[in-house]
């Protein structure tokens, strides 16, 4: 599905800046904090965190704050969990964690640890 239709199909008007977020959202193999953004996209940091709050409002995101204190954010796709490395900031999405709480509803699953690359160093 195009970027521009899953925008209009939550009720939200299509303006650049929306179609440039979800686009790197959705081309992206892991979450994204707003300074990766801001390397790839020219934008104030106001205008981000607006878009942002408006595809939360429609529950379009995940998000998370990490080790490194920055909130990353991710398209709402299948639910999986997350690895951040407490050496390095190293975060990668896990598919195969599947833990449940009898009464509860989990929404996100975040692993700390020291990734094989920091290990080995």
């Amino acid at each position: 599905m195009k970027i521009e239709e899953i925008i209009k199909n939550k009720s939200i008007k299509v303006t650049s800046a929306r179609v440039e977020i979800l686009t790197l959202l959705k081309k992206a193999n892991r979450p994204l904090s707003y300074e990766d953004f801001k390397e790839v996209i020219s934008m104030d940091k106001a205008t981000f965190y607006r878009n942002i709050a408006k595809f939360d409002e429609k529950d379009m995101l995940n998000s998370f704050e990490s080790n490194d204190k920055k909130r990353y954010f991710e398209l709402k796709t299948s639910p999986h969990g997350h690895f951040v490395c407490t050496k390095c900031n190293l975060i990668e999405c896990i598919d195969n964690v599947d833990l449940k709480l009898k009464g509860y509803k989990i929404d996100n699953i975040i692993i700390n640890g020291i990734c094989k690359r920091c290990l080995s160093s």
